[in-house]
């Protein structure tokens, strides 16, 4: 009878010691191509997601990490959601900036779109449902994200967003897409 409890805690920590020592393996390539594109494409699907939020992510293994700027609380809260349901995702971490509220800003990005999109040699970024050129206005600063075709269409982007009144500075971060 005294060898009984002793038998069943040596099978106890014989299970938990396996299952301690034992090391999840790591996400085959195919994997974790398949949990990127499905990342992107439920940030992409998001309801409110618009030309002036950037979001971007990193996966790492079955671990996702959000980037980026938005506008809207709702839009961070949504893109943890979203990711968090995509099967095989264990871990989010959101590390998306909440853009400050300001009715300056707000005049600054619907007056930095106009000045970008309107221009004739730059309309055909318009086109699609989701812009490439990402207007981020932070304090009066604007940030350009995005990808545009060649590096006149860059220029002309950043000429435009320095030409709009009560801009502070602007940083072109739009990426040149190879042919």
């Amino acid at each position: 009878m005294k060898l009984r409890p002793l038998l069943v805690t040596c099978v106890v920590l014989a299970l938990v010691s396996a299952a301690l020592g034992r090391q999840a393996a790591p996400p085959s390539a195919a994997a974790t191509a398949r949990i990127t594109k499905e990342v992107r494409h439920e940030l992409l699907m998001l309801p409110y997601f618009s030309v002036f939020d950037n979001l971007s992510y990193k996966v790492d293994g079955y671990n996702v990490t959000l980037m980026g700027q938005v506008t809207r609380p709702t839009l961070k809260s949504d893109a943890e959601n979203v990711v968090k349901k995509i099967e095989g995702v264990e871990h989010v971490d959101n590390q998306i900036e909440l853009l400050p509220l300001s009715p300056n800003d707000d005049r600054i990005r619907r007056a930095v779109y106009r000045a970008i999109y309107g221009y004739p040699a730059l309309q055909k970024y318009a086109l699609g449902v989701q812009q490439p050129i990402r207007i981020i206005v932070k304090n009066g600063n604007v940030t350009l994200e995005g990808v545009v075709d060649n590096e006149g269409d860059k220029n002309i982007a950043n000429i435009r967003a320095n030409g709009v009144s009560g801009v502070f500075s602007v940083k072109n971060n739009l990426q040149v897409v190879k042919p």
